[in-house]
């Protein structure tokens, strides 16, 4: 007797099935490009239970006549390939003829049809696969499928399912993806009865970007636009002061398809080389066209993966239509150092050190000076660029042939500035007798113990780093990093004392709209955001007021931190806990709390900075991994200049 037996059908159909209907979204987005391929203007997808229950994606397509609905639900009934050569020249979003009996055999489907030219429609009922009947009933032009019950005859598959918020989230994200696809295509989508967003066809595809990423993006987007052989980049991309902490607004087409691919997104990220920080994403919706025949999309079985003919040319035309967007927004230009900003705190030393002698790091603040006037600002102030492989090298004279490096390398961040009230701000202590109690802890690198408070403050550069010296050794200290440091891990041993933190309520309460995952997800936190010092009401569909925040960002724009804290919710699978989270929000707080780079303090703040960072758990790394702090010995100092023997 042999081994190998021909499965049966219906487990077979259950197997492709597995590939093709792996979660409510997938089903959604087999049904929903269906009835773009079928010519539809106007396209509506009603869910229940985050499509537990009921999917139903209706469409005024060009419709089925009786024999074609017939066929639809066979196994590779397609209408869309013909011969080998139109397997590699795609030129629609569906083609393989597995959606539909695939989908019906993990489910109760129902199909009405009805081609424009007939007077009847068709309706097909299918139950796990089997048909259950076929009958003529009154339709409009146009197709109709109802999924009920998905995944009822593969109990194993349903309990994989993710709770509803979850489901419906990737449900209204393919939607919102489709909606920048086809600005031409009516788009509406309704769960649970209430209608989720309703976006009617767009003359101008801008307006359809503004409609579904919000409309304050409006002036930080810039158009892409750029032919390089055969491929066409267009589309749009966010502003290097507009950034976001996860890749989830970042949008790729690839001749109308949606699809994840991490060449072009890289391509994205070059086009951005020295303009962006490391681990901030910018907003774009980029749309790749080339021949059919230069792109597999036959390569995944959710077609969301593309393969290219020519991979170099396609994310080359990527990295320079990104990157010609920036060199038309004009070059910086050398400045005269300001010397109120250049200046050298030495002959201050002595009275510096009577003033923070009289001055008490333990019971002290720090009164933390006027903030730049906004985030544009300071990314034009600072040329919009970020280090991201530590302090730019000394460049000695061309006599000298060696190179000035630091022996501890640091990654300075440069992030949106904000404006912060003084009188706001709220008081980072050490916690008692962490500073002058603590047994000496060595900086990495170091020969003997060292506190930052033992070094020597020499001045500051570009209002951006604090320049110490020790004995030995020059410092420079990121004061962005090293305060973001300190306000996370204040604000984190509040929150594990549940301590509540110092809240300053709105005048006026801020409105932000997200989108439906982020809402649904920000909506489930509000208590624990609340317990960080975050009040938030739920206002209605994907809005939220804004009421209080922490005193540390009383005076700064609420809208960016929201959003950020929001996508990194939605970053997090239901796996990854809420601890995580928890701590994710606590980091984008102390980021959007901290101080900024071009920001001048005083000798007092700069002493009680450093003060204050000595009473950290972890004084050298910012939240994000980070370091705080660039050591140069100062017999690399001496070889540079040829001082050694």
């Amino acid at each position: 007797m042999t081994k190998i037996r021909i499965l049966p059908e219906i487990l077979s159909n259950k197997i492709a099935a597995g590939e093709v209907a792996e979660r409510p979204a997938s089903v959604v987005k087999e049904l929903v490009e269906n009835a773009v391929d079928a010519h539809s203007t106007r396209i509506m997808v009603d869910v229940e239970n985050g499509g537990r229950s009921l999917i139903r994606v209706s469409d005024n397509g060009h419709g089925m006549d009786h024999d074609d609905a017939l066929l639809a639900i066979e196994r590779y009934a397609t209408s869309k390939i013909l011969k080998d050569e139109d397997l590699y020249a795609i030129r629609t979003l569906g083609f393989r003829g597995e959606a539909l009996p695939s989908i019906a055999a993990v489910s109760r489907l129902t199909l009405v049809s009805r081609a424009a030219d007939d007077l009847s429609g068709t309706e097909i009922r299918v139950e796990g696969g089997r048909i259950m009947g076929v009958t003529e009933t009154g339709a409009p032009a146009g197709t109709m499928i109802t999924v009920r019950q998905l995944f009822y005859n593969i109990p194993a598959r349903r309990k994989f399912l993710k709770t509803v918020a979850t489901e419906m989230g990737h449900i209204a994200e393919f939607i919102s993806c489709m909606a920048l696809a086809r600005p031409d295509i009516q788009f509406k989508l309704v769960h649970n009865q209430k209608t989720v967003f309703n976006w009617p066809p767009a003359d101008d595809p801008t307006d359809r970007v503004m409609a579904v990423l919000g409309t304050d993006l409006r002036s930080f987007l810039h158009k892409v636009d750029h032919d390089e052989g055969t491929v066409r980049i267009a589309g749009w991309t966010s502003d290097p002061s507009e950034t976001r902490s996860t890749s989830q607004k970042i949008h790729i087409f690839v001749n109308g398809r949606y699809i994840r691919d991490r060449g072009v997104q890289y391509a994205l990220f070059e086009g951005y080389r020295g303009r962006i920080m490391k681990g901030r994403f910018p907003v774009a919706v980029i749309f790749v066209t080339l021949p059919p025949e230069q792109v597999d999309v036959n390569v995944h079985p959710a077609k969301n993966e593309v393969r290219f003919a020519e991979p170099r040319q396609v994310y080359g035309a990527v990295r320079t239509a990104v990157g010609a967007v920036w060199e038309k927004q004009g070059k910086a230009s050398w400045k005269r150092p300001d010397t109120e900003t250049a200046y050298v705190r030495e002959s201050m030393r002595p009275t510096f050190r009577q003033e923070t002698a009289a001055f008490s790091p333990v019971n002290g603040t720090l009164p933390f000076g006027p903030r730049p006037q906004s985030r544009r600002d300071h990314d034009i102030a600072s040329g919009g660029f970020s280090v991201s492989e530590g302090p730019a090298p000394f460049a000695p004279p061309e006599t000298v042939s060696q190179t000035l490096r630091p022996d501890t390398i640091a990654e300075p961040a440069f992030n949106a500035v904000r404006n912060e009230d003084p009188a706001h701000t709220d008081v980072i202590e050490p916690a008692p007798g962490s500073h002058t109690h603590r047994p000496p802890q060595s900086m990495a690198g170091m020969d003997e113990p060292l506190r930052f408070g033992d070094l020597a403050v020499i001045g500051q550069f570009q209002n951006t780093y604090i320049l110490c010296e020790s004995a030995d050794a020059l410092f420079v200290i990121d004061q962005h990093a090293a305060h973001e440091r300190i306000v996370f891990e204040r604000l984190k041993t509040r929150h594990l004392q549940n301590t509540q933190p110092r809240m300053q309520q709105l005048v006026l309460p801020e409105t932000i709209e997200l989108g439906f995952k982020e809402a649904a997800l920000l909506g489930q936190a509000l208590g624990t955001l609340a317990s960080l010092g975050l009040e938030i009401d739920h206002f209605g569909g994907n809005t939220f007021a804004v009421k209080a925040v922490p005193a540390l960002i009383a005076d700064q724009p609420v809208a960016p931190l929201i959003t950020d804290i929001a996508e990194s919710l939605a970053a997090f699978d239901d796996a990854t806990g809420p601890a995580r989270a928890i701590e994710e929000c606590l980091i984008l707080m102390a980021c959007h709390g901290a101080i900024r780079a071009r920001q001048r303090l005083t000798d007092r703040e700069i002493r009680e900075l450093l003060a204050q960072l000595d009473a950290c758990e972890d004084p050298f790394h910012c939240p994000h991994g980070r370091p705080t702090f660039a050591r140069w010995s100062a017999g690399t100092i001496e070889k540079t200049f040829k001082r050694t023997g």
